[in-house]
């Protein structure tokens, strides 16, 4: 297997921080009922800074249980109180050294069978849509990708939740340089493929997300990392 560039390698070891981020997130028991979506989003930031000494992040951090799971990164839904036998999911975009992390985790408080089966298909999917990606990304489109994935919702018994399932990352700030447009995100109007150079004939690095939601629309779930490292 050919040495990662250093690019891939910057992209790597800043998720893997993020990674240590949400593990010491369950280590603290941070996450219980009682408290508010921004209470614990504002215990998350404290807490890496304290571990990373960072303050930037790329895009809003998100917290979001019970109904407001249903949601996408755009909306801004009023905080809610995490119950006690809630879903709840992370969206952060934390910036370390100037290269960005992008990592959704869902996590369940009680014994909710059907909370539970979503927060084990999204990782399951999550890694169905990798092995996809593999295997198919030197001719796939970000359409013809972003149609794959929202299959898997269905055949896992799920909605999905959004109008893409997941974009570009980079060097900060890779947002501002690159822009909002369609064909920097995995969505059903980008017919670009994945594999093409950027506009500065750089490698395109990409993250997959994976949001599912409930029949019934009650609740949702959420999980996203790295796709092309």
């Amino acid at each position: 297997m050919a040495a990662l560039s250093e690019r891939k390698q910057h992209l790597l070891k800043a998720q893997h921080n993020a990674e240590l981020l949400f593990q010491q997130i369950e280590k603290r028991g941070l996450i219980m009922a009682g408290k508010s979506e921004k209470v614990l989003n504002d215990e998350v930031y404290e807490l890496a800074f304290q571990m990373f000494g960072i303050r930037k992040y790329w895009h809003k951090r998100i917290v979001r249980a019970g109904k407001n799971t249903l949601l996408p990164y755009k909306e801004n839904p009023p905080d809610l109180i995490i119950q006690a036998d809630d879903i709840l999911f992370f969206d952060f975009g934390p910036v370390f050294e100037d290269w960005e992390a992008d990592f959704g985790r869902t996590y369940v408080l009680g014994n909710d069978p059907q909370k539970i089966k979503l927060k084990n298909d999204i990782e399951s999917a999550w890694s169905e849509g990798k092995k996809y990606y593999d295997a198919h990304s030197s001719t796939l489109t970000g359409a013809q990708y972003y149609q794959y994935i929202s299959s898997l919702a269905e055949r896992y018994g799920w909605y999905f939740g959004n109008i893409h399932c997941g974009h570009l990352i980079g060097n900060f700030p890779h947002e501002r340089i690159l822009g909002d447009e369609e064909h920097n995100y995995l969505h059903p109007n980008n017919h670009i493929k994945l594999s093409e150079l950027d506009v500065n004939g750089n490698p395109r690095d990409w993250i997959l997300e994976i949001h599912f939601v409930n029949k019934e629309k009650t609740f949702g779930g959420f999980f996203e990392q790295l796709l092309s490292v």
